[in-house]
């Protein structure tokens, strides 16, 4: 800010309006994805080590509450990693076997399977369904016939006329020989080599993933101050404290998370034990595994069971059973259960999800697909308190990546009322009228007054804006300024680091028969727009939600108080005046004048100064007033609102010359700058 000469007031130069942007690494686009490339072919060529390493750093989140416990018993940490560990293991292989012995038990059973299914596909034939299908084929078959006819008939001219010429006939071919290949039974170690192939790999992964978390458990403390080393940050205290909170929020998820998963797989287990499918165990620990592969887990874990259910009872009544159970099951531990362990989602966005599920299945198979959901996760809270990864953040979790202050701009802009009260909607579902009035849409109006004043938006785009605030604020006009009903409020919609896009309840109401009549009636508080493109919407916003609490309001555009016209302006019953403006050019040069020519027109009335700024350093309060001539300013609706309530209570006493300095301080006659 430039101070001048005394006639001139201060001048405030514009600034853009701009949206913080994330945390990006440097370096142009090209380098970018280049090293992008190089990450991802790195993770596909050294998959066999880095599948067992992503397993082993998502067990260590699972077994960190367990070790901490451990140790709160004071036992030691190589002691209580290692019943840690050796628990993990244990009920790894515990289930593994099991898998294995119904596995087994299930193959044995195979071909009285198969003469079930050959009994229930001939039932299908012979029934309404076969005679479908035999119509069908019936009428392919006669769209072919005279094709084949044709054919016929051409073999049965050849046949013809090799036997009418037999010397021209073809010789018949040779008969085959047949051979017989006996295979060399395999020795003891082409045996041994045979059988243990197929674990070989599971083993050796399983071993790799039990050393590394010993060493993550070991060694926890260690890896977070590297981790921090590397990422960097000029706050060790907060970013200490932040990666702490993170390793306890992704612990306490996926603690939950597996909790969850088990008692649906126990869930389903029982059921199918009841219902009589055979091996519920295998079925109920597949049903755990593939819950955790996002979206279609549940309907692929129900796919097996159900085609064995139908393989196994002769009618259909298993197979509806089984059916129902799934259904029943999942949309209540998903809807109901689910929100309730760790929350209403993962904090990643549904469209996150599936593209990580996408790219990890791409780049590691299945162990990818089940490996995407927590990854993501990780991710997330890894760009949330680390400020070089904040862009991850921003790509894959749920949380709005604009402000609600942008989010509204951004709608005037795009000229699209219909989202602008959809997005007041999604907000006052949480918030009082006058606290998203004060907290949202104010701050926008200053963000579009700084484009304006930089003069990036056109007349046309001027004329829209205004537009679109008119018409949010006529669709408002009957909506109550009260706190929402908490049944219906919204689950933090917008929410950035735990609080509301609002931070103010609503205004105070004056009591019954407290306001005087004279401020009832029309025209009692007079609202004089500034100079400023959005000075009369805003001017549009205080007065309606004077008019809610029984004020008689009356909107003075600028053009009525200018100086060629206000010698013909009838200020009417006045009782107080507001002045309002968002403009930030000028200011408060112009607001100068405008109230020294109301003070001339009108000098028995308190002028208040409603100024509007998001974040410019405003001056003090004795200096505002010394600049402006005005009897107070305020710098929010609930302040404006309040203050001509509090006059109104004053003037309504038994003696109006006995207001206090407090309510009305002593005015200023300050001459008009030439």
């Amino acid at each position: 800010m430039k101070r001048i000469s005394p006639g001139e007031g201060f001048i405030v130069p514009p600034r853009p309006t701009r949206v913080s942007a994330a945390e990006t690494p440097k370096g142009p686009l090209a380098s970018s994805l280049v090293v992008f490339a190089i990450i991802v072919a790195g993770l596909f060529l050294a998959r066999e080590v880095l599948i067992p390493i992503a397993i082993a750093v998502l067990l260590s989140f699972v077994l960190g509450p367990l070790v901490n416990f451990l140790r709160r018993l004071r036992l030691g940490r190589a002691f209580a990693v290692l019943v840690s560990v050796l628990l993990a293991a244990g009920i790894i292989a515990a289930v593994s076997t099991v898998i294995g012995v119904q596995v087994a038990e299930l193959a044995q059973d195979v071909p009285r399977y198969q003469r079930t299914v050959e009994r229930k596909i001939e039932g299908l034939r012979a029934g309404t369904l076969g005679q479908t299908m035999d119509y069908i084929a019936n009428i392919n078959r006669a769209i072919h016939q005279g094709g084949e006819e044709s054919k016929e008939a051409a073999e049965k001219a050849k046949q013809q006329a090799a036997r009418d010429n037999p010397r021209k006939a073809e010789p018949e071919p040779p008969k085959p020989v047949l051979v017989q290949v006996e295979e060399r039974r395999p020795g003891p170690l082409e045996l041994a080599t045979t059988v243990l192939a197929p674990v070989a790999q599971p083993l050796a992964t399983a071993g790799i993933v039990f050393v590394v978390l010993l060493f993550i458990l070991m060694q926890r403390e260690d890896l977070r101050d590297r981790l921090i080393r590397l990422a960097g940050s000029s706050d060790l205290h907060r970013t200490t404290v932040a990666m702490d909170d993170a390793a306890r929020r992704l612990s306490r998820y996926f603690l939950g998370q597996l909790a969850l998963n088990s008692a649906f797989g126990l869930v389903i287990g029982v059921g199918l034990w009841i219902i009589g499918v055979p091996s519920p165990v295998l079925w109920g620990i597949f049903a755990l595994v593939m819950r955790f592969v996002p979206y279609i887990g549940a309907f692929l874990s129900a796919v097996l069971p159900i085609a064995l259910a139908a393989a196994v009872d002769p009618g259909w009544s298993m197979v509806l059973a089984t059916f129902l159970l799934f259904a029943l099951v999942e949309p209540i531990v998903g809807q109901i259960i689910e929100p309730l362990v760790y929350g209403h989602s993962t904090g990643v966005s549904p469209f996150s999800v599936l593209v990580s599920a996408l790219f990890w299945t791409w780049l590691w198979g299945p162990v990818g697909l089940l490996l995407s959901t927590p990854l993501t996760v990780c991710l997330v809270v890894l760009g949330r308190h680390v400020d070089r990864l904040e862009f991850l953040d921003v790509l894959f979790s749920n949380r709005p990546a604009l402000t609600p202050i942008e989010n509204f701009y951004q709608r005037m802009l795009a000229d699209d009322p219909e989202e602008a009260q959809e997005h007041a909607d999604l907000i006052l579902r949480e918030c009082s009228l006058s606290a998203y009035y004060d907290d949202v849409v104010l701050k926008g109006l200053e963000l579009a007054s700084r484009d304006a004043a930089r003069g990036v938006l056109t007349p046309s785009q001027k004329d829209e804006i205004r537009a679109s605030i008119t018409a949010l604020v006529e669709d408002l006009e009957d909506r109550e300024d009260a706190v929402p009903d908490p049944a219906t409020k919204s689950a933090r919609l917008f929410e950035s680091d735990g609080e509301s896009a609002c931070k103010n309840g609503p205004i105070a109401d004056p009591e019954p028969g407290e306001l005087p009549a004279a401020w009832r009636a029309d025209g009692a508080v007079l609202l004089v727009s500034g100079r400023g493109f959005l000075d009369g919407a805003a001017t549009a916003i205080a007065d309606q939600l004077l008019r809610k609490r029984g004020f008689g309001t009356r909107q003075v555009p600028f053009a009525e108080v200018a100086r060629v016209r206000i010698a013909e302006w009838e200020p009417g019953p006045a009782q107080a005046v507001c002045v309002i403006s968002l403009a930030l050019s000028g200011e408060p040069t112009h607001l100068r004048r405008l109230v020294s020519r109301l003070r001339q027109k009108i000098d028995t009335v308190p002028i208040v100064a409603g100024l509007w700024r998001l974040d410019e350093p405003m001056l003090a309060d004795d200096a505002v007033r010394a600049k402006l001539g005005a009897d107070d300013h305020v710098t929010s609706l609930r302040d404006l609102i309040e203050t001509i309530l509090a006059i109104a209570r004053h003037e309504g006493g038994p003696d109006r010359s006995e207001r206090s300095d407090a309510a009305t301080p002593p005015r200023q006659a300050l001459p008009e700058p030439a």
